[in-house]
C-alpha cells in the first residue's frame, strides 16, 4: 500500500438479514480490494435490537482501515459494496443485509448533504461505541443508557 494515509479510519458494519457474519467477512474482504486499502483491526460481533426500528435483532462491528481513499470516494465505494450485497432501501431504517457507516476518517471534519464526520450519530449508539472502544480504547466514550448490547463472538 504504497499512498495509504496514517489517519484513523474507522467503518461500522451491521446487519439483520441472511448469514450477516458471512456478509461481514465477504464485505471486509470487498473493502480490502479497495485502492490502497487495508484492515488494521476489527472488533468481536455484537448483538443489539433495531434502534428506532423494527425487525430482528441486528449484528454489528468496527474495523479500523488504512486507506489512501478521501472520505467522499470511500463513502461512495462503501455503498457500492452494500448494493453489491443486497443492500435495498425501501424506507427508513429497513431491515437490512449490509450497512457500512464511515464513522470517522481521521481527525477530518466534514458537514455535507453527502457527507458528515465524524458520524452524526456515533455518540448515540451503543452498538457503535461499544465495538469501536474495543479495537480504539481511546475513542471510548459513553454508552447510551437503555440500549443493551451483547458480544457474540470475533469473526
Amino acid at each position: 500500500m504504497s499512498a495509504a494515509t496514517d489517519e484513523r479510519v474507522f467503518v461500522g458494519l451491521g446487519g439483520n438479514l441472511g448469514n450477516v457474519p458471512a456478509t461481514f467477512q465477504a464485505a471486509l474482504d470487498a473493502i480490502e480490494q479497495l485502492p490502497d486499502t487495508a484492515c488494521v483491526a476489527k472488533s468481536s460481533l455484537y448483538r443489539s435490537d433495531p434502534v428506532d426500528a423494527s425487525g430482528p435483532p441486528y449484528m454489528n462491528a468496527v474495523v479500523q482501515l488504512r486507506t489512501a481513499l478521501p472520505p467522499l470516494a470511500l463513502l461512495h465505494a462503501l455503498q457500492a459494496i452494500e448494493t453489491r450485497f443486497g443492500r435495498e432501501r425501501p424506507y427508513h431504517h429497513a431491515p437490512r443485509t449490509l450497512d457500512l457507516d464511515l464513522l470517522r476518517h481521521g481527525l477530518q471534519r466534514i458537514a455535507t448533504p453527502e457527507l458528515t464526520l465524524p458520524h452524526p450519530r456515533l455518540h448515540e449508539r451503543a452498538f457503535v461505541l461499544v465495538p469501536l472502544a474495543e479495537i480504539a480504547p481511546d475513542l471510548a466514550a459513553p454508552v447510551p443508557v437503555g440500549q443493551a448490547i451483547e458480544r457474540i463472538a470475533a469473526w
